[in-house]
């Protein structure tokens, strides 16, 4: 079996037998991998504790034919603080829930392990909101994943302006010439907040939306989530467990 060394991020675990256990992650060079972790329930275990949910590792493994097999893991980033409150906690597992829907075995996604590592940074600072980290996670998840949401001109025809029909089906803002008949405007302190949300990179700016816009925050929300799962086709169970506002 050939060996390798990657960086990961674990997304889920499961017990495997009397003392080893199933590992989810998300690695920064070959995507999701399944990997066994053997002897790691025993008393004593030399990394039993560094193969916690969303701790960020690395790793030495073997190639199996059906599962990898960890040999080695070195703590990187423990995220130990997300773990120790329920509403980092609850937040941090949507986030991991879509991550591992989304990511393919032996596929390289480098942006999506790095929105996932800026994530659980943003949480590991325990904000007093987590919740509107989560809601711009799936946003920009679904954005690297190929699902883009349009602020900014027209998702059906591409036209600029500051559009006020927001649709979850299409995308994003609709022009009126593109706008179902009967279609409802919204404020354009939700599409503002959508466009926050979305953009990359803003995660400092999140906690002044939660704080200073609470309505048009609450709207935003409803639209992320509905848009995510109508795009990727799923519901998110762990979505319901965040704590709002």
């Amino acid at each position: 079996m050939a060996s390798y060394r990657e960086q990961g991020i674990v997304l889920r675990t499961y017990k495997l037998g009397e003392t080893d256990r199933i590992v989810h992650l998300l690695t920064q060079g070959r995507g999701k991998v399944r990997a066994v972790a053997q002897g790691v329930r025993r008393p004593g275990s030399r990394f039993g504790g560094r193969l916690e949910p969303y701790s960020h590792v690395e790793l030495q493994l073997y190639e199996g034919r059906n599962l990898d097999r960890i040999t080695q893991a070195d703590l990187l980033a423990p995220h130990a603080a997300v773990r120790a409150e329920y509403a980092t906690s609850a937040a941090a597992a949507v986030m991991v829930e879509v991550v591992d829907h989304v990511a393919q075995e032996g596929e390289r996604d480098n942006g999506l392990f790095l929105l996932l590592r800026a994530g659980l940074q943003a949480l590991d600072a325990g904000p007093d909101d987590p919740a509107i980290f989560v809601d711009a996670f799936l946003l920009r998840l679904a954005s690297v994943v190929g699902f883009h949401v349009f602020t900014d001109a027209c998702a059906v025809c591409r036209t600029p302006g500051a559009h006020v029909f927001l649709s979850v089906t299409a995308g994003g803002v609709l022009c009126p010439e593109c706008a179902p008949t009967g279609t409802r405007a919204v404020d354009r302190a939700v599409i503002e907040a959508v466009a926050l949300l979305t953009s990359g990179g803003e995660w400092s700016a999140l906690p002044v939306l939660a704080r200073e816009r609470p309505a048009a925050r609450a709207r935003a929300a409803s639209y992320a989530r509905a848009f995510v799962e109508h795009h990727l086709d799923r519901r998110f169970r762990a979505y319901e467990a965040v704590p709002r506002p």
